[in-house]
């Protein structure tokens, strides 16, 4: 079903570059509002935009949410790659911190929301906190976020690159080398389960995904038994790889419970 454009939210820049830039859509009303940072996926290769996301931030704005859509430079654009992706992935997040001073938007009551490599990306930048401080990635006071809503997510970057699909070539482009060549940057950007144990993690994931197994969210969070592992697998028995980001499949209806509640969580 082809769907309307949505109404483009106010694009702001949260860098130099012509890459580093977000839309924000707030909901009428009063404020302030909760925040959903949305990151688009696309095997982290240039020819896949932020705007494909741009309904589901319409849907999420829709229902009473902020939504942050943001863009960053890629695989084939300048600066992309490691160590730029995940910077502009990281500079993107804390902004929100700024957005909350201009904006009717809370900058303590934030969500992390991506799709397929958009999903690894926002599991990694939930637990930045972790880096070592010798790291190009390291920042030493990256925003806490209420959670995170991965949506066909690639939590195991070393695992995908050595399967055979559509995206897992370009896990090698992402990190300039393959594991066994670049091993401490896949140690700096594969998102640890530990996350979880600290903030509350949902792998929505489809059954029917060709581009990414469901093998990817059980093995994250199955990795710890521990009672205080937050985090859970929503698997969508019917579902693909793109229904997740259709508003109108019949899925949706979960993701945006997924974020309510993560929103709703005080602790």
């Amino acid at each position: 079903m082809q769907l309307p454009t949505p109404v483009a939210g106010k694009r702001i820049a949260y860098g130099a570059d012509s890459l580093q830039f977000g839309e924000l859509r707030v909901p009428e009303g009063k404020g302030p509002f909760p925040v959903v940072v949305v990151i688009h996926g696309g095997c982290w290769l240039s020819q896949y935009n932020y705007q494909y996301m741009n309904h589901v931030s319409a849907a999420l704005t829709k229902a009473g949410f902020a939504t942050w859509n943001i863009e960053f430079r890629r695989v084939g654009n300048q600066g992309g790659g490691y160590p730029g992706t995940f910077q502009d992935i990281a500079q993107a997040t804390d902004y929100v911190r700024e957005l909350a001073k201009q904006y009717p938007v809370s900058g303590k009551d934030v969500v992390v929301m991506g799709h397929s490599a958009g999903g690894h990306l926002a599991l990694w930048a939930a637990g930045r906190k972790s880096l070592p401080r010798n790291s190009p990635l390291y920042n030493k006071n990256p925003l806490k976020v209420k959670g995170v809503v991965s949506l066909a997510g690639i939590p195991d970057l070393t695992t995908y690159s050595s399967e055979k699909g559509s995206c897992n070539t370009a896990v090698e482009k992402l990190m300039g080398g393959l594991p066994a060549a670049v091993p401490q940057r896949y140690a700096e950007t594969t998102p640890s389960p530990s996350l979880a144990l600290k903030t509350p993690v949902r792998m929505v994931q489809g059954a029917r995904d060709p581009i990414v197994p469901v093998s990817q969210a059980q093995n994250f969070v199955n990795h710890s038994s521990s009672k205080k592992n937050k985090a859970k697998v929503v698997l969508l028995p019917e579902a693909g790889h793109f229904d997740l980001v259709s508003p109108v499949s019949p899925v949706w209806p979960t993701i945006e419970q997924a974020v309510r509640e993560l929103l709703e969580k005080r602790k």
